[in-house]
C-alpha cells in the first residue's frame, strides 16, 4: 500500500511538472525522480 501511494503522488506530480513542453520522456524522468525522492519521505 505504501508503494501504491508513493506511485500515485509521483504520477500526479510528474503530470503537473513534466506535462507541458517536456513531452513523454520528460514525464517519465520526473516520475522516476519524484518516486525516488518520495521513498525517503514516506517510510
Amino acid at each position: 500500500m505504501n508503494k501504491l501511494i508513493r506511485a500515485i503522488i509521483a504520477a500526479f506530480g510528474a503530470k503537473k511538472i513534466g506535462g507541458g513542453k517536456c513531452g513523454c520522456i520528460g514525464v517519465i524522468i520526473v516520475f522516476i525522480i519524484l518516486y525516488w525522492l518520495l521513498g525517503y519521505v514516506i517510510k
